[in-house]
């Protein structure tokens, strides 16, 4: 430089980036305008555009289908066992489950079992309770007619009134009894009727005939096909009742599904043989579709639940990202600029990028 004359320097800002392109990496100095002084050797990289689309990310959790939890049944009053149902039979509102010195136990649906012996009283009021209301609703549901019965009371938050044992009931059982093959006396004891929640499936039997009737005789569980999960009381904020999920069948076929309940109870925690368990809670899963998994019983399956879901963001693949040195992302238009971008959720070999100058089919560099 000439004597006298004054140096002048221009700041400019200097960026690295690592570009994957052909192993390389590439080091960029740009000028304020942020456009490289030099580009990089190497083949020529391809362009994508940044599209608008959904990103999400999963978890799956080991669950077991089935049926849902076993109810154990139990027989009531005196007699041997003479007649059993076979694994995988279904219960019927009115037919006989299992047989008692060779009489028919028939199933009735409700929430109260039988724990008395039902008849119209020689004097005095008429029985009243719960356990009527199974016999008045039951016999209602088979399109007996068992005369006037005590109303629902209208206010919000009361539930209806028991159900009273009239002469207009103990004909309609009579009248049922005679049908259903039992001896038609209009009166019900202990141990006649098998009071189960709700349809059902016979999953085991466990006695034998000739067993006595008042043991466990078998167990019923639920007539959907449903998958159980376990999973840690702390990752209880992952699942929702009613949120969509997927289970993965052991053959990898896909089916959509839905959570339809969430446990409440949280088992383990406490040391037990020495050992502290995890809590947990478990998580029942129900298929969309019960034919989709129609050929299995039983099975080891994936659920596959949205951990986080981005709708209606900008993506690209994760191949265009450029990181700078100094710290942040850019990505670099096909004329060699650089675009600081903002990330945000990686999915899918995608991620979400924002910043100014970015948008919708917008053409970036990539190497992936």
């Amino acid at each position: 430089m000439p004597r006298g004359e004054t140096r002048r320097w221009f700041p400019v800002t200097a960026v690295a980036v690592t570009l994957a392109a052909a192993g390389g990496i590439a080091w960029f100095t740009l000028s304020p305008q942020g456009t490289p002084s030099a580009q990089p050797s190497g083949p020529p990289v391809r362009t994508v555009k940044v599209q608008r689309t959904e990103l999400s990310t999963s978890q799956n959790f080991p669950g077991t289908l089935g049926f849902g939890a076993d109810q154990v049944v139990k027989g009531a009053g005196a007699g041997l066992v003479t007649r059993l149902p076979a694994g995988g039979d279904g219960t019927e509102r009115g037919k006989p489950l299992f047989w008692v010195n060779d009489q028919p136990v028939p199933v009735f649906y409700g929430a109260t079992p039988l724990f008395r012996k039902l008849e119209v009283p020689v004097a005095g009021d008429p029985l009243s309770g719960n356990d009527v209301t199974v016999i008045a609703d039951n016999l209602r549901a088979l399109g007996y007619s068992i005369g006037i019965q005590p109303k629902t009371s209208a206010r919000p938050g009361e539930s209806a009134k028991p159900a009273v044992f009239t002469a207009a009931l103990s004909t309609a059982l009579k009248k049922w009894q005679q049908k259903a093959g039992l001896p038609a006396t209009g009166t019900v004891d202990i141990g006649q009727l098998l009071v189960l929640p709700g349809p059902s499936r016979v999953g085991m039997v466990t006695a034998q005939l000739g067993d006595p009737a008042t043991g466990p005789l078998l167990k019923v569980t639920g007539t959907t096909k449903a998958v159980s999960v376990e999973i840690a009381a702390t990752e209880a904020d992952k699942v929702k009742q009613g949120a969509e999920v997927v289970i993965q069948r052991p053959d990898t076929k896909e089916v959509p599904a839905v959570i339809s309940q969430v446990g409440t109870v949280v088992q383990g925690g406490a040391e037990s043989g020495g050992q502290n368990t995890q809590p947990k809670l478990t998580v029942t899963v129900t298929p969309k579709d019960p034919a989709a998994l129609s050929d299995l019983d039983a099975a080891s399956v994936q659920v596959r639940v949205v951990a986080e879901a981005r709708p209606n963001v900008l993506a690209v693949p994760v191949g265009a990202l450029l990181a700078l040195r100094e710290g942040g992302y850019a990505v670099q238009l096909p004329g060699g600029e650089l675009k600081p971008v903002q990330t945000g959720l990686f999915a899918k070999e995608l991620v979400e990028i924002s910043g100014p100058g970015i948008t919708e089919g917008q053409a970036v560099v990539t190497v992936s």
